[in-house]
């Protein structure tokens, strides 16, 4: 019988679910969108912000602000985002989601609904409901601990 500690069994399991579930919205994507992509625009429109710095988008997103501007290179060179000088800090910049980087965040958004019936013979939509709260507490945690 397996004597792991619970925290390592839950992140064990987190970490599963959070692989199985990335292959399957990966493949949903439209072509030439990835999961880092997507995370960036759906970031602006899931928190309502209007703009936002590489290197703040970096550390929300844990990872080095190489990795990030490549992301943002991407989303911009696809008109996803707007990048433009920061006037309160002359070296830096902002980065802003454009009409079109919106209406993509919403195209993936839809292309995820052919998964919806895999979803719904896993879980009854009851324990969706009841998983949610305790899901968002630790995800609300986990975010303040990761800073």
């Amino acid at each position: 019988m397996n004597e792991d500690p619970i925290a390592f069994t839950l992140f064990n399991q987190i970490g599963i679910i959070d692989q199985l579930a990335s292959t399957l919205f990966a493949r949903s994507l439209p072509k030439g969108m990835t999961i880092a992509q997507f995370g960036v625009i759906n970031h602006f429109v899931r928190l309502g912000i209007e703009e936002k710095s590489p290197a703040d988008l970096a550390r929300t997103f844990q990872v080095t602000r190489g990795t990030m501007t490549s992301t943002l290179g991407r989303l911009h060179r696809a008109g996803l985002i707007e990048m433009h000088p920061d006037l309160r800090d002359g070296r830096g910049k902002l980065v802003r989601l454009t009409e079109p980087g919106r209406d993509m965040r919403n195209r993936c958004v839809e292309t995820i609904m052919p998964l919806v019936p895999i979803l719904d013979g896993l879980m009854e939509p009851e324990e969706v409901v009841q998983i949610m709260p305790l899901l968002s507490r630790l995800l609300a945690k986990l975010d303040q601990i990761a800073r």
